[in-house]
């Protein structure tokens, strides 16, 4: 009988613990899952179609680097209970307070209006006119964050994140060849040479894996859900959970563009979609529209709340999710600002929407290093952080990331100065 008391106890401890997971669970996989936003699936798509299979290598290893940048975040925000602009004002001063907050409302803007032009260009594929789209998503939007209560908003945004499954038949539906996607993808190479695109594609993978508004938005997540120290586990394991979920979409997505459109020259993720409607597969076609559609949905919902919780934090304004619009009027201003200018964007005639869309991955990634940084020192900080301070071997692969990112983005600039220097 005492076995079967011990197996009964060992059942109720992990049963306990799986519920107090989905509690705690969703900072880390919304962030995760919102990076694969419209920016990210035109990069993934023009990858796959330039390359084939043969950068899925690449994506692999941004999973641990997606991981240990955002696991930093969560032990950061349950330690301090403070946001990310917020401990940078309070740890460096005003002068980098105010570079950080302003390249992050910069890169931020820029990915939201970008979030615009994914789901404009998804819906117009079912002929919906982009205004009546913009009009759309700003009502849903509002709804969302006008409910007065964080655990709404999430549960909601969750519902949005299981969308992204939506790509997974859309790679079996093509009928990739296992084994081309094992020998040619799995190898790390370089293929075609060091060239000008593949440090661009390069660049831009990593800039749509990991970008600054991330950082800024999980730690205040992680503060305004109410996480502790005890916490930090589970909150780590929802952001592995997370980042091991955005990686296999993202080859998902390559594995269909480098099935069916390898060798075709693709500028947006709407294009590539239009290309299957109408010379491949009209099923996988629409999946994908939906999919890009929601894309763009969950990086807006994520991207407009990073904003509008910085500047909370910095000029002290009340700035929760559980505040109603007249405990936080400019909190909700902010936000509302943020994602109605960036709707406006999109519908100015001629604008230049596929070339916003794919310079805005490198300017995320070039601005990246600096958000980094400062991550990385206030992680270091003992005074901050205490036992939970970053390991030698957490401080050795943090400042891989960032040196690796210097690199690329220095080799980007020569090949584009000196096209003929790798050659």
């Amino acid at each position: 009988m005492n076995w079967l008391a011990r197996l009964y106890y060992h059942y109720r401890r992990t049963l306990k613990a799986i519920k107090l997971f989905f509690i705690i669970s969703g900072p880390g996989i919304i962030v995760m899952l919102a990076d694969n936003d419209a920016g990210g699936i035109t990069t993934y798509a023009a990858t796959g179609a330039k390359y084939g299979y043969h950068l899925i290598w690449f994506l692999l290893l941004l999973l641990p680097v997606a991981y240990y940048v955002q696991e930093m975040t969560v032990r950061l925000g349950a330690v301090t209970k403070r946001g990310h602009a917020e401990a940078i004002f309070e740890s460096f001063g005003s002068f980098w307070g105010w570079f950080s907050l302003l390249d992050l409302f910069l890169v931020d803007w820029l990915t939201l209006v970008t979030e615009f032009i994914g789901m404009t260009a998804a819906l117009s594929i079912f002929h919906i006119p982009p205004l009546l789209t913009v009009i759309m998503v700003c009502l849903l939007m509002g709804f969302m964050v006008l409910r007065g209560r964080y655990w709404t908003w999430e549960k909601v945004a969750l519902v949005f994140c299981a969308l992204n499954a939506v790509y997974i038949p859309c790679a079996f539906l093509v009928k990739p060849s296992l084994s081309e996607i094992v020998h040619l993808g799995l190898v790390p190479h370089w293929p075609g040479g060091s060239t000008n695109d593949l440090f661009f594609l390069l660049m831009a993978n990593i800039g749509t894996t990991i970008a600054p508004w991330m950082i800024f938005f999980q730690q205040s997540s992680v503060v305004d859900k109410g996480l502790l120290e005890k916490d930090i586990k589970f909150g780590q394991l929802d952001t592995l959970i997370g980042s091991a979920f955005t990686v296999l979409v993202a080859i998902f997505i390559v594995v269909v563009t480098g099935t069916v459109l390898r060798g075709v020259e693709i500028n947006s993720a709407a294009q590539a979609i239009e290309l299957l409607i109408e010379n491949h597969n009209q099923y996988v076609g629409c999946l994908l529209a939906i999919g890009l559609f929601n894309a763009g949905l969950l990086g807006a919902i994520c991207i407009s709340l990073a904003s509008s919780w910085a500047f909370g934090e910095v000029f002290g304004w009340a700035h929760s999710l559980n505040n109603r619009i007249k405990e936080a009027p400019w909190f909700y201003v902010c936000y509302f600002f943020t994602l109605i200018s960036a709707g406006l964007v999109v519908l100015i005639p001629g604008a230049p929407l596929v070339l916003i869309t794919l310079f805005v991955q490198v300017i995320a990634v070039t601005l990246l290093p600096s958000a980094l940084v400062f991550l990385i020192l206030l992680l270091n900080d003992e005074q901050v952080m205490g036992r939970y301070k970053n390991t030698l071997m957490q401080n050795v692969i943090s400042w891989t990331i960032v040196i690796t990112i210097v690199i690329l983005s220095t080799l980007y600039a020569l090949s584009a100065l000196f096209p003929s220097m790798f050659n």
